[in-house]
């Protein structure tokens, strides 16, 4: 371990985390000693730092287990109506802080570790991400869970126990290379192995229709184990769940099959089953028809259902006989909410469940399911919709291929008869996509199976209900909804931006952390020196801290008064990295043109994993990494440019990042981004956007004021009126002399002198083939850089914008969004109840 800090820096880091309240140091410190010494290891002298986190993570759990059990007794006690939040990812990244900071234990255990010789950042970062998910989708389901705990919902997770999960990115030569994420190689402090609650998952087989009703036989049959996690609210006592199944072979499984008595060989092919929650897709954006994917979503789903269905049946704590038979109710018990159309499969398994096994009539299942099931559509982009070809269907999930076709009968012959005559109506709207290759539309399964349908930003929402699912929503617009994205402010706020929240703190209380839209008070404070002062102060330390890090791990020199600008998201075409790419080398050639020129100095950072079958973004990282190799080498720059691609982005890495960042770049064509949610955080933070009208953006600037953001670009009238005209990329080549240079020297070898055509099938794209029209934009926003610069010159008036973004913040809440879908899709109120806590009588 590295040396304790110094008093005085101690006395500096616990007024920071003192928002936490000092609790009994002695007892954490003898509670650390007691796991360190009976559940690790014997004698201290030879315990690791490892050993340490674990010790401190078993400490931090006893303070969750018995809030998790009284919480779970409490809603069994009043049988609320419980929220299933299924999600095939759950970007959780590490959880030990943000159990610490929920349960207001971060300023004891920091004293305590520090009291033990040892320093509490430093045994945090021996802690794994959780890296269950892709990117947004996956990191929402996270900061979701957070809110429906903090606001008392009786609410699950529901997902998959990735074996491994998003890869690990390595940058090798400038070339991304993937590592797999062996994130439980040391085990999981957090998780509880449940195996009393295991399930069996059928597969394959085939459906026979008797007079007693649909039989699906000859099966085979995979076990779902489940592992419970506990997700705290903050500091009201609640312990939500997690449930992440594993797959398991049962015991017998392929053993019948090998009577000749090659019985090695036989428990060898029990991983076939085991595969299925063995790995991650790594596709953000993008579906993959690969029948273990569709294996996993329907695993994860048959599961879930059955869990649920038991719940409900039997709604007493520690009881599992059932007390319910009667599925009439079972709406006003359960919500189901698909985190888009990956559980679709919810909808045909719970109309198998009530028809063929509990004998519940139809058209009685058919609104029983719609009730209970909800959709959230997360992106417009064709390529990204789940289709799933018949074929596959056919042998994998013979019975529900049957459901699916009577659900999309009586659906066409509805639609039919609304507008009589109109086949090309019935064509767009069906569930089936007739074809070469026949194939299920997973997204119309799930909004004619649900009773509410939400984009995840307004403009998003507008573009579901006017182009996406238009022949949906003229049949039905009361279903269609917005649910504009949030973020948990503990982890995104509190955890990551400690200095920051605390000058809040002193200026307008606490409150704040679960009631966001009260930093609307500080906008009495945009004026105000000492304000000023001591955000400007803030960001300057987490810069510099970020510097130093950043210098360790790339040797490259930072100037930490450089502007810092951070583009860090999912590498991909729309998100439009490219564009900032030639901004930088934009910048590049006007420093080398007039090197005696003031240029206000810039640290540009871009980072994000690329599909590792997404040919173009691995060219995108390497375009990166390679002009960071010219630029971060010429003398003549200096430190006025630097580029860094940040490696392995996570959420982990998100924490130290966002908060020193300058500038957040939210750059998408308008139109294809769904929301964002690092916009967000970004400007909570108190970093200023450039972007363009696209997502939550667009709300942004709303609750700001336009003049606080750099908007700049094609809105989505825009888009299409070139998309009508026809975009030709070669026009603005031509017509604008810097871009013509960058991309001469792109596509020259400029930037790739021992391989001059590395890069050719990028300029290749971008001059014929880009959908996302990168060169249209070009000049708007080199001319919106050139106002940033000119802000950022005014370090007073920089401040007081950051100031009024941080202060408008409010909105973006997940807080607010579960709030929204509580009242106006689940039907349930949030609660600030707060449940005693283990060491207090209930009553």
């Amino acid at each position: 371990m590295a040396k304790p800090l110094t008093d005085s820096e101690r006395q500096k880091q616990i007024s920071v985390r003192g928002i936490a309240g000092l609790g009994d140091v002695a007892e954490v410190r003898k509670s650390f000693n007691r796991h360190l010494h009976f559940t690790l290891v014997k004698d201290r002298n030879v315990a690791t730092p490892r050993d340490y986190f674990f010790a401190l993570a078993h400490t931090v759990r006893d303070h969750l287990v018995g809030r998790w059990i009284r919480t779970q007794q409490h809603y069994y006690e009043r049988d609320p109506k419980r929220i299933y939040y299924l999600s095939l990812e759950f970007y959780m990244g590490r959880t030990l802080q943000n159990t610490m900071v929920n349960l207001g234990l971060q300023t004891a255990c920091d004293e305590a570790t520090y009291q033990l010789g040892l320093d509490l950042e430093e045994l945090e970062e021996i802690e794994e991400d959780a890296g269950l998910g892709n990117g947004g989708l996956g990191r929402l389901a996270a900061c979701f869970l957070d809110s429906m705990a903090t606001l008392g919902l009786a609410a699950y997770g529901y997902g998959i126990r990735y074996e491994f999960g998003i890869f690990n990115q390595k940058i090798v030569n400038g070339w991304q290379v993937e590592e797999a994420d062996d994130w439980l190689r040391y085990g999981n402090p957090w998780e509880k192995a449940r195996p009393e609650y295991m399930l069996p998952v059928h597969f394959y087989g085939r459906v026979e229709h008797t007079p007693d009703g649909v039989l699906w036989l000859d099966t085979q049959v995979v076990l779902a184990m489940p592992y419970d996690t506990p997700v705290p609210g903050y500091k009201n006592n609640t312990v939500n769940t997690m449930r992440l199944w594993s797959a398991k072979a049962p015991n017998d499984f392929k053993l019948k099959d090998f009577n000749v008595g090659d019985y090695i060989e036989a428990v060898l092919d029990r991983n076939l089953a085991e595969n299925i929650s063995r790995v991650l897709y790594p596709n953000d954006n993008f579906f993959e028809g690969k029948e273990l994917r569709l294996k996993q979503e329907y695993f994860v789903v048959a599961a879930t259902l059955q869990d649920i269905i038991r719940r409900f049946k039997s709604s007493r704590f520690g009881c599992r006989d059932p007390v319910r038979t009667c599925f009439e109710t079972f709406p006003d018990k359960v919500a189901i909410q698909l985190n888009d159309t990956h559980p679709a499969l919810s909808i045909p398994e719970l109309m198998r469940i009530l028809v063929d096994v509990e004998k519940v009539d139809w058209d009685k299942a058919w609104e029983i399911t719609k009730k209970t099931c909800a959709y959230t559509n997360h992106t417009v982009l064709p390529e990204a919709l789940e289709r799933w070809p018949v074929s596959m269907f056919e042998k994998l999930l013979p019975r529900h291929l049957e459901i699916i076709y009577a659900i999309n009968q009586r659906h066409l012959d509805h639609v039919a008869a609304l507008f009589p005559g109109d086949v090309d109506r019935l064509r767009r709207m069906s569930v089936i996509e007739e074809g070469d290759c026949k194939r299920i539309n997973m997204a119309h399964l799930c909004v004619i199976g649900s009773h509410a349908v939400n984009g995840v930003a307004r403009i998003h929402s507008e573009i579901v209900k006017q182009s996406v699912f238009k022949d949906f929503y003229e049949l039905e617009p009361e279903k269609f909804q917005n649910k504009t994205n949030g973020i948990t402010p503990r982890r995104w706020l509190l955890l990551c931006n400690p200095g920051l929240a605390e000058i809040i703190v002193e200026r307008i209380g606490e409150g704040f952390l679960t009631d966001l839209s009260q930093l609307k008070k500080l906008l009495s404070l945009v004026d105000d020196e000492a304000f000023i002062r001591d955000v400007a102060k803030v960001k300057q330390e987490n810069k510099l801290k970020f510097s130093a890090q950043l210098e360790k791990e790339y040797k490259v020199k930072i100037n930490p008064a450089s502007m810092f600008g951070v583009h860090v998201k999912r590498i991909h075409e729309y998100k439009r990295q490219l564009l900032n790419c030639l901004h930088i080398i934009t910048l590049y050639n006007r420093i080398k043109k007039d090197p005696a020129k003031a240029f206000v100095p810039r640290t540009v950072m871009i980072g994000g994993k690329a599909a590792p079958g997404y040919h173009m973004a691995k060219m995108i990282i390497k375009l990166v990494t390679s002009i960071g190799d010219v630029v971060n080498h010429d003398p003549v720059v200096g430190d006025r440019l630097r580029v860094i691609f940040l490696e392995n982005y996570r959420v982990s890495l998100a924490e130290k990042v966002i908060p020193a960042a300058d500038l957040s770049q939210q750059i998408s064509t308008a139109g294809t981004e769904a929301s964002g949610t690092g916009n967000m955080k970004f400007m909570l933070n108190g970093a200023l956007t450039i972007g363009t009208m696209d997502g939550a953006n667009v709300e942004m600037a709303e609750e700001a004021g336009e003049e606080n953001l750099f908007i700049f670009g094609m809105r989505v009238e825009d888009v299409e009126a070139l998309d009508q005209k026809g975009y030709n990329a070669r026009e603005f080549y031509e017509r604008l002399p810097e871009l013509r240079q960058a991309v001469d020297q792109i596509s020259s070898g400029f930037f790739s002198p021992k391989d001059p055509d590395c890069f050719k099938d990028v300029v290749n794209m971008l001059m014929y083939h880009d959908r996302f029209k990168v060169f249209a934009d070009y000049e708007a926003y080199i001319q919106c850089q050139a106002q940033v610069d000119r802000l950022y010159r005014n370090s007073k008036e920089w401040t007081k914008k950051v100031i009024r973004n941080i202060a408008c913040s409010g909105k973006f809440s997940s807080d607010r969004t579960i709030t929204e879908y509580a009242r106006e899709i689940w039907g349930v109120e949030p609660s600030d109840l707060q449940i005693p806590p283990p060491n207090l009588p209930k009553d």
